[in-house]
């Protein structure tokens, strides 16, 4: 099975266009509540958590393990990424050893719209396949959340399967990997 605590972590910062994607730090805090706090992220999530259990429970340097990035613009944290080992008890496998990895993010409101999420998610995809080349990626989101929907289909994610859960109609999108060239 692959193991994304076989990559090299932490990573050197990667840089886009218009954003760096980086290791947590310290002065990631208070965004890193803001966004497990707001109601507008939580929409598709099963909600807020409380803010007050927030500022009790988030560690002093949140979100430090690998494949995890902060995403960054003009020196401030706008969401984060991440690209993990798929767990065993979620649904849905694409390799029988169930040695596929699972995307997620999230982003402040303030950034939406505005492309982010797709330029910091295809980043971290491409540090993926560069990490664990030929290993398909997974991503899940409502289907009434049309802006991931959208999202999805632009990083080249195709429908595996829709399943209900949560009183909600889930999707559950694959990303394979493109075949090595042949000699």
């Amino acid at each position: 099975m692959t193991e994304l605590n076989a990559v090299a972590w932490p990573v050197d910062p990667i840089r886009t266009e218009r954003l760096v994607l980086r290791e947590s730090e310290a002065q990631d805090r208070a965004a890193f509540i803001e966004l497990f706090a707001s109601p507008e992220v939580h929409t598709y999530l099963g909600g807020p958590q409380p803010r007050d259990e927030l500022e009790r429970s988030v560690p002093a340097i949140p979100g430090r393990r690998p494949g995890h990035f902060v995403i960054e613009l003009d020196a401030a944290m706008i969401g984060t990424v991440e690209v993990r080992r798929h767990e065993a008890e979620r649904r849905g496998r694409v390799r029988p050893d169930g040695g596929e990895a699972e995307l997620s993010y999230l982003f402040l409101p303030q950034a939406w719209g505005c492309g982010y999420a797709a330029e910091a998610c295809t980043a971290a995809l491409d540090w993926f396949a560069d990490a664990r080349p030929g290993v398909p990626v997974v991503l899940y989101t409502q289907t009434a959340n049309s802006r991931s929907m959208r999202l999805a289909a632009k990083l080249g994610f195709t429908e595996l399967e829709k399943f209900e859960k949560w009183d909600a109609e889930q999707w559950m999108g694959v990303r394979t990997p493109a075949a090595p060239p042949v000699d």
